[in-house]
């Protein structure tokens, strides 16, 4: 589902005012946050979907990694997970629920949590992810509505898992192509989280479904602000521009520069270009915006992590291209 089509469904939805609520749906944020006491918050997700690769473990840490996610992009800490599966019992082995499973499970401890239960569902399709409680300070906290003229913005993975995911399923990517893209699905927010706020950074979003520039621009309305890229900082995963210059498309993509035709300078960026900025992407990395005095200490401490642009004051478009 496109950005545009949830905003239309909420619409007509009144959302319950609270105190305790820090963060809810109003920013399109990651998570929820609901503040227990002066010092501790909780931080609530939910995530799941369709296989993306064949082998079922991987899938099953892929889909963990992914919905873990959200709890980084708040600076929280996971705690606890439960699994939601819906499983073709009638077409598949229950081995390969078993080893989803194991996939998930292994991630989640490697994210420091548990999982502590589930549900269960019979579909026609396989379908695996998590509800995921995480714990944040409430002073603490990261959002995707605290960006501020001045920051840089500092991408943390490199793009293109939609892409190359796809290509993978088509049979037309390579092996390295596709150990690249689960390796990168695999890898944990964990440090690009934890460095964050550690520097006492207060902005960050992951990047997921509505691509690099649809969640860029719920940072830009976040705090009314512009948001201007160096297109040619942003890197591509191996295999994206393999896949781009076949003529490979996805549906999501293409919604998703829907969304954005209006909200977005597109300058000279070329079609190929566009289609990768807004490719959805599956446990993709953090955009943090960040003061320039902290930037080296935070590329030095993320691995992979590149500055891609800049936050400016609010201009004609919510995103500028360069």
């Amino acid at each position: 589902m496109g950005p545009g089509d949830l905003t239309e469904a909420l619409a007509p939805l009144v959302p319950r005012e609270d105190a305790r609520i820090l963060v809810g749906r109003e920013t399109f944020d990651d998570a929820g946050v609901f503040r227990v006491s002066g010092e501790l918050a909780l931080v609530q997700t939910v995530d799941f979907f369709a296989p993306i690769v064949d082998d079922p473990y991987e899938f099953g840490q892929v889909a963990a990694a992914n919905a873990l996610s959200d709890v980084y992009a708040m600076g929280g800490e996971p705690l606890t997970a439960l699994s939601i599966v819906g499983f073709p019992t009638g077409s598949l082995p229950l081995s390969v629920l078993t080893q989803i499973l194991r996939g998930g499970q292994d991630m989640v401890e490697e994210a420091g949590a548990v999982i502590i239960g589930g549900h269960t569902v019979v579909d026609d399709e396989v379908k695996f992810g998590l509800a995921v409680t995480g714990r944040v300070h409430p002073e603490h906290m990261l959002t995707n509505a605290a960006a501020r003229p001045g920051d840089l913005l500092i991408l943390t993975k490199a793009l293109g898992t939609g892409l190359v995911a796809t290509a993978v399923k088509r049979g037309t990517a390579s092996v390295s192509h596709e150990r690249a893209v689960v390796a990168s699905m695999k890898t944990l927010n964990r440090q690009a989280s934890a460095t964050a706020v550690a520097l006492g950074l207060r902005c960050a979003t992951d990047v997921t479904g509505y691509g690099l520039l649809g969640h860029a621009s719920h940072v830009a309305r976040g705090r009314h602000v512009t948001l201007e890229f160096i297109t040619a900082r942003i890197p591509s995963l191996e295999g994206a521009e393999e896949a781009l210059a076949a003529g490979l498309r996805t549906g999501g993509a293409e919604r998703n520069e829907s969304y954005l035709a209006q909200l977005v300078d597109w300058g000279s960026v070329s079609a190929h270009r566009r289609a990768l900025l807004v490719d959805p992407q599956t446990s993709g990395g953090l955009l943090v915006a960040c003061p320039p005095a902290l930037s080296e200490d935070y590329l030095s401490r993320v691995p992979g992590s590149v500055v891609v642009g800049s936050v400016v004051q609010r201009g004609e478009h919510l995103i500028v291209l360069r």
